[in-house]
C-alpha cells in the first residue's frame, strides 16, 4: 500500500501576508487562572445546591 505525501512550502510573501491579516489574540495566564477558578467555584456551589435540594427532598419525604 503506497502513500503519496506532498509537502508544499509557502513563499515569504504569502506567509507574511497571512500572518498580518489574522492577528493572534491570546489571553494572559493570570486571566485563564481567574476564569478557571470562577468556573470551579460556580460548579462547586451548584453541585452543593443540588445536593442540598436532593437531601431535603429525600429526608423529608420519608416519615
Amino acid at each position: 500500500m503506497a502513500t503519496n505525501i506532498t509537502i508544499t512550502k509557502n513563499t515569504g510573501n504569502s506567509a507574511a501576508r497571512d500572518s498580518s491579516q489574522t492577528p493572534r489574540r491570546r489571553l494572559p495566564g493570570w486571566l485563564w487562572f481567574v476564569a478557571l477558578w470562577c468556573f470551579g467555584v460556580a460548579s462547586a456551589m451548584s453541585l452543593g445546591f443540588a445536593f442540598k435540594l436532593l437531601m431535603n427532598a429525600t429526608l423529608f419525604a420519608i416519615k
